[in-house]
């Protein structure tokens, strides 16, 4: 099967869920905001060669559906009216799939969160083996056969057993030709294939592809939403410094030194851009603040740079599960001047923190302490964003 074979996916989404007890179908109740429907597109946007999307949904509801996928913009995707059984529903999205696709996959829409790299290992273990393909899991629990009576009968070797998901994918002729020929009633589009006489594959599936079928489900979905979306945060920090009486002292601001120029007071290098990053990175993830990490009482910081501060914090973060999104500072002062610096600043500050950091500077028209000349102030703003986790 050729490298770049076109693919359909079906997105079966008639069921009823009833088990869910919400009093309407199952693809359209909400998680997070957004119907399940919605959250099993997600992976489909990143599929490179797929051709048309096919959503099987209630006949009463194909106009509502409809109209919930005209903002998919470059996807493209039809919807049409599902049957009584699962089986129904496949057969009626089969048949508005073109001749000459090459590969379908049928994917139900209460497995919302399947992960694109499924989507993908499917597609290429069908176009490398050409017959259907199925991801799975092995079962971890023990199994047990038991009598009509309730009594156990055997242990079954779970080693020989997997737990099947979707989406499932196949050449898209032998599907079609399969359904044609199919008697029974079938639980899923692989067992279809081979009473058709086709072999089946098992590739690996993932535990973010379970079905949504209960409310103890929805429970799991939503506390994998809440654990896979980052958390944004902001803080503000501000420093303040007055230029040192001594004349020889360095100023280091910005993480740069400034040759010439009279340094700040302080028990460390008095970096009052560096201290009014770290304390708005400390404060939008609530761990702290400057005085609290960074007291002076710690000999290893007398006259340390900002850079270390900047690190240290950074490491503080990284240790409670938070990342810097991006940093803004806004430096108050009558000198020295920073315009000419301020991309070598911007690049430093950025490099100790992985993330984008903007410095400006400014004046206040003479008005107070800084006004005078006496010292610098900074102002930053920080946005804080929570490590994603996968479940």
């Amino acid at each position: 099967m050729p490298g770049h074979s076109s693919v359909a996916v079906i997105v079966v989404a008639a069921g009823s869920g009833t088990r869910l007890g919400l009093n309407r179908p199952k693809a359209f109740v909400e998680i997070g905001g957004r119907t399940i429907l919605s959250w099993c597109i997600e992976p489909l946007r990143a599929l490179a060669d797929l051709s048309l999307a096919v959503f099987v949904v209630p006949e009463a509801l194909v106009e509502q559906a409809t109209e919930s996928l005209e903002p998919l913009d470059h996807l493209p995707a039809v919807v049409v009216a599902g049957g009584a059984t699962r089986q129904q529903s496949v057969a009626a999205g089969l048949a508005a799939v073109p001749e000459g696709t090459d590969i379908v996959l049928v994917h139900d829409a209460a497995r919302a969160f399947t992960p694109v790299e499924v989507f993908d290992r499917v597609i290429e273990a069908v176009r490398a083996t050409g017959h259907g393909v199925i991801p799975g899991l092995p079962v971890t629990d023990t199994i047990k056969g038991v009598a009509t009576d309730g009594t156990v009968r055997d242990t079954v070797d779970r080693s020989t057993l997997t737990a099947v998901q979707t989406p499932q994918g196949f050449p898209f002729d032998q599907l079609t030709e399969a359904y044609r020929l199919a008697g029974g009633d079938f639980t899923d589009d692989a067992a279809v294939l081979r009473e058709a006489g086709h072999p089946v594959s098992v590739v690996a599936g993932d535990s973010r592809s379970f079905k949504i079928t209960t409310v103890d489900d929805l429970d799991r979905a939503d506390d994998l939403l809440r654990r896979s979306r980052p958390t944004m945060r902001t803080g503000v920090g501000v420093d303040a410094h007055a230029f040192s009486t001594d004349e020889g002292e360095e100023l280091w601001l910005a993480g740069l030194f400034w040759p010439g120029e009279r340094g700040l007071s302080g028990h460390s290098d008095g970096d009052v851009v560096a201290h009014a990053i770290c304390d708005a990175l400390l404060g939008a993830s609530g761990l702290g603040d400057l005085g609290s990490r960074f007291g002076t009482a710690d000999p290893e910081l007398a006259g340390a740079h900002g850079e270390v501060f900047l690190r240290r914090t950074r490491e503080i973060l990284a240790a409670h599960g938070y990342g810097v999104g991006n940093v803004s500072v806004q430096l108050i002062g009558n000198r020295p001047r920073f315009s000419p610096r301020k991309a070598e600043a911007d690049a430093l500050l950025t490099a100790v923190l992985g993330a984008p950091v903007s410095v400006s500077a400014t004046t206040t028209d003479g008005l107070g302490a800084v006004g005078r000349g006496e010292g610098l102030t900074a102002v930053a703003t920080a946005l804080v964003l929570g490590v994603t986790r996968s479940y």
